[in-house]
Formats: structure tokens, C-alpha cells, sequence
């Protein structure tokens, strides 16, 4: 490790965000994963200058984007979300696209490759930040909760798939072949997953939860692992095989017991969001380009456009197409929820900038517009639902043909 103190100062930062979440939290709530991307853009070589890019933190950094998109795929109860409100969330998620990707084309300049980068990145949703505020509010079971799961997954997978179509690096009919292939395998995976758990299974998982053995946690990483192995080996972006892995996740630990199911999960979860998801964010902040910001001519002035963009392009066509079920707050909150983004932008933009088809400036006006949506948005929504939204209702009460 070339800069062993940046590990040090990560962490300290992982610690200190949720405590400046807290003191922030008795006048405006305020999601901690910015507090997380502030400290480390504080801490970085453009601010204070204490912590540096380095190899491993780097590695340790993709592993946390990994576990942060593979926790998303596991919240998502595809029973819940298939039928009309997947096809909803389908259509507005191709109409986001569409619209996106026409807007981008203007301000690109008419470069194409560029124009794909700023389109996908402007119709992505941060299902991994929002699914944790439903969560903690109670609302992740309602039939609002489960529509911003629809519409969420819609808006983190597709990005996913069009970024492993279109910058690979390869032809966008080879991409798509490869894509096939990968999805075959998946559906193979995910039928084996979908088969009974034999006895043993749960058997093995309930003896070693309070062991050394932690068999269900190692089976859940090897998956992961799997997975993002898989992807890699098709030349397609590793965060498919995050969201894929949290969907088979789910499947396999759907064979064990209630309580040991809730227990592995709160394990993984530790993982995740207590080491690893938070070195994502910090590392974010320390790797941001905040001199391109502030000095990059009109990069500064581009952060609200993007954000205003983000509301119509992604949050449009999301209100437009709500389920008819939801009232007016919770579709102009839904709206915002979709809009909130910032993972797969940075993800987006990262690749556009190693491919060398987006600017730095454009590149940090768009992170820049994705922190403000992850501290305005939500906190928008919430106060547009405030006690007219509904909360957590048991699904007997929930079926509509809408849904």
C-alpha cells in the first residue's frame, strides 16, 4: 500500500458521517453517503492534501460499488414488482432514455460516444441510496415503496445494461451477444436458484451462523464473486454481475429459515454498508476533480442544469407513468425518488473519462448535480408525502390490478 494512512483517514471519515448525519438529522435530514463524499473530497489531494489514490484503496473502492449494487438487487422483490408496474417502469425508463439521450446529443455537440455517457448517466436512479431511507421511514412494504423499487431497479439496471452494450469497447452487436449469452446463464442460474433448498442446506446455514463456519455468508460471497467473475469474462461491466448476484442471493436464501434468512442478510449488510460501501463514497469525494469544477469555465454553472435535467428527464416520464393507485404527493415523490441518483454516475462517467469521450469539467458537473440530488431530492420527497403518504400495509391490502 503506497499511502497507508489514507486507509486510516477513509475510515475515520466512514465513522464521522453518520455522527454528522445525526447532529444534522434534528434540523433537516440529510443522507449520510454526503457527508461521505464531503469528507473525502476534504481530505483529498485538492483540499487538505492528507489522503491519495492508491492501488488498493482503488480495489477496495470497486468492491464497495459491487456490494452497494449487489445489496440493491437483493432489496428487489420481483415478485412484487413484475406485471403492469414493470412495464410502467420499463416504458419510462426507454422514454427517460430517449428524451435523455436527445437533450445529450445537443450538448455534446453532436458527439456521439459523449452523448451516451452525459444521456445514461442523466436517467440513472440510485436505488442503493433511496431503498435505505424507505427502509428506515417503514415504507419499503407499501405500495409506494414498492413502486419506487420498480421504477428503481428499471433506472439501476438498464444503465447497467446499456453501458455493457455500448462502452465495451467493443461492437454494439458483439456487445449484445455477449449480453444474451450472460442473461442465458443467468436464467440457468436463477432456475437452479428457484429450485427447493434440500434439508441439509438450512440445516448447515442455522449450525454454522454462530460459528466460525459462517457457510450461508461464504456461499453469498462466492456468488458474488461468481458473478462478477462471469461478467468480467464477457467483457461486460461488472455491475451487472453485482445486481445479478443480489437477485440470486435472494432466491438461495429464500430456502432457509425467517430468522436465519434476516440474520445472514444484517451480516452481509455489516459488510457492506459498516466497511466497504462507505470506502466507495469517501473514496469518491477524494478522487472528485473539484479543480475542473471551480475552474473548468462553465462546469460550476452546469451543476444545477444537470439536476434540473435529472427531475424532467428521469423524473418526468417516472410521474407520467406512475401506477394510477398512487396519489398526488406520492407520484411527485416517486418522481424525485427515481431522479435521485449518484453511484452509476460516477460509475458512468469514471468509464467515460478512461475511455477519454467525456471532459473532466462535464464529468464533475455531473458528479457534482448527482451529490445535490442524493441531499435535495429525498428530503423533497419526504416532505411532499409528510403525513399524507402511506405507510407500510399488509399486502392482502394492497391488490389492485395496477399492481
Amino acid at each position: 500500500m503506497a499511502h497507508p494512512g489514507t486507509l486510516v483517514l477513509i475510515m475515520a471519515a466512514a465513522v464521522l458521517a453518520p455522527l454528522l448525519a445525526d447532529v444534522a438529522r434534528r434540523r433537516v435530514r440529510v443522507p449520510q453517503v454526503v457527508f461521505e463524499i464531503a469528507l473525502g473530497i476534504l481530505l483529498g489531494p485538492q483540499v487538505l492534501g492528507w489522503a491519495h489514490r492508491d492501488q488498493v484503496i482503488d480495489t477496495l473502492s470497486d468492491l464497495g460499488l459491487s456490494m452497494l449494487i449487489f445489496l440493491a438487487g437483493y432489496e428487489i422483490d420481483f415478485g412484487a414488482v413484475r406485471g403492469p408496474l414493470l412495464r410502467r417502469a420499463g416504458a419510462a425508463w426507454l422514454a427517460s432514455l430517449a428524451a435523455a439521450l436527445a437533450v445529450a446529443f445537443g450538448i455534446s455537440g453532436g458527439k456521439p460516444y459523449e452523448a451516451f455517457v452525459i444521456g445514461t448517466a442523466l436517467v440513472s436512479t440510485s436505488l442503493g441510496t433511496v431503498l435505505p431511507i424507505l427502509k428506515d421511514d417503514g415504507d419499503l412494504g407499501s405500495r409506494f415503496g414498492t413502486a419506487v423499487s420498480a421504477f428503481g431497479a428499471v433506472g439501476e439496471f438498464g444503465p447497467i445494461v446499456a453501458v455493457a452494450l455500448l462502452l465495451s469497447g467493443r461492437k454494439p452487436g458483439q456487445s449484445a451477444a455477449l449480453l444474451a449469452v450472460f442473461g442465458v446463464v443467468t436464467a440457468l442460474a436463477v432456475l437452479w436458484a428457484l429450485r427447493p433448498r434440500r434439508p441439509w442446506f438450512s440445516r448447515l446455514v442455522d449450525r454454522t451462523l454462530h460459528s466460525s463456519g459462517q457457510f450461508a455468508v461464504r456461499f453469498v460471497m462466492l456468488l458474488l464473486a461468481g458473478m462478477l467473475a462471469l461478467a468480467a469474462s464477457f467483457g461486460l461491466d461488472v455491475l451487472l454481475g453485482a445486481f445479478a448476484a443480489g437477485v440470486l442471493t435472494r432466491l438461495v436464501l429464500s430456502g432457509a429459515g425467517p430468522r436465519s434468512r434476516e440474520e445472514v442478510l444484517g451480516r452481509i449488510e455489516g459488510m457492506g454498508f459498516g466497511f466497504l460501501v462507505p470506502l466507495f463514497y469517501v473514496d469518491t469525494g477524494v478522487n472528485f476533480d473539484l479543480d475542473a469544477l471551480l475552474h473548468g469555465g462553465g462546469a460550476l454553472l452546469m451543476v444545477p442544469g444537470f439536476l434540473l435535467l435529472f427531475v424532467l428527464l428521469r423524473g418526468g416520464p417516472v410521474h407520467l407513468l406512475a401506477p394510477s393507485g398512487l396519489g398526488g404527493p406520492d407520484r411527485r415523490a416517486l418522481a424525485l425518488y427515481a431522479a435521485t441518483c449518484l453511484p452509476l454516475v460516477a460509475a458512468i462517467t469514471t468509464i467515460g473519462l478512461d475511455q477519454e469521450v467525456i471532459g473532466s469539467g462535464t464529468a464533475a458537473s455531473l458528479v457534482g448535480a448527482a451529490m445535490l440530488s442524493v441531499l435535495v431530492l429525498p428530503l423533497l420527497a419526504g416532505r411532499l408525502r409528510g403525513r399524507t403518504g402511506e405507510r407500510a400495509m399488509p399486502r392482502a391490502a394492497e391488490e389492485s390490478e395496477a399492481w
